[in-house]
């Protein structure tokens, strides 16, 4: 409990049984009140690994519904368990559960109602081992979706993303897609609704047991988030009618 504000974290996650020991035991738990694990039909023992941490919540898909079709579970859940504070943090300890304390502080405090967990700022992405293509690939796909999109994001990639219950509640988050694109949707659906989004630096660990998509489908991902930024253009220009934006 922060401020008397539930702070609910959440696992979407898919293969994470060698690395999910490790990020479990630095999360805060002192700030936080429950821990929700959605399990994507791993083929690996993530359950098993989970239920003997004791995570409180874990819901088990029976089909793989994909990176956005988790999100949406651990949502759900999270909303169902009267969270005021949502942080969603992938297992993979990829990303630092140090930060959760900073960032549910932001939201707590009401400063900003959505913190991202950026590894942009600093020098944290590349220090961190993130493959340059990937980071020259970012940097250009922010710098054109800040244009598209009228914002000042560093990064509009992070999969370290903490949400007030009233921003998922205002959002129509269950319209996106099920696939890694389902991130850019929010955002644009969070810019949409009037909202800001907050910043902090986040160091980030890339090694072989970190999630990563391949070059392929990172490809049809950054052509995706182009496309949402593209559309969330013309629906503020008034030239498009996106139902995704619409609750």
């Amino acid at each position: 409990m922060y401020l008397n504000k539930k702070v609910v974290v959440v696992l979407p996650s898919y293969n994470a049984s060698s690395t999910l020991k490790q990020t479990y035991a630095e999360i805060p738990l002192g700030l936080v009140d429950e821990v929700v694990l959605v399990d994507d039909k791993s083929n690996d023992n993530t359950v098993a690994v989970a239920q003997e941490l004791g995570i409180q919540h874990i819901i088990v898909h029976e089909v793989n519904k994909g990176y956005g079709g988790n999100q949406k579970s651990c949502y759900n859940k999270a909303l169902e368990l009267g969270a005021d504070i949502v942080v969603m943090l992938h297992p993979d300890y990829q990303y630092s559960p140090k930060l959760l304390q900073a960032m549910i502080s932001v939201i707590g405090e009401d400063v900003y109602q959505v913190m991202f967990g950026s590894r942009i700022l600093g020098k944290g992405a590349l220090k961190g081992g993130m493959p340059m293509y990937k980071y020259i690939a970012n940097r250009v796909l922010t710098l054109l979706q800040n244009i598209l999109m009228n914002q000042k994001l560093s990064e509009y990639h992070t999969g370290y993303r903490a949400y007030s219950a009233q921003v998922l509640r205002a959002i129509p988050y269950q319209k996106n897609s099920d696939d890694f694109v389902f991130d850019n949707q929010v955002v644009a659906q969070i810019f949409y609704a009037g909202f800001e989004i907050g910043e902090v630096t986040c160091p980030t660990k890339y090694f072989d047991e970190a999630s990563s998509i391949s070059f392929s489908r990172s490809m049809t991902y950054g052509f995706g988030v182009l496309g949402v930024s593209l559309r969330y253009c013309l629906a503020k220009l008034k030239l498009l009618k996106w139902d995704i934006l619409e609750c």
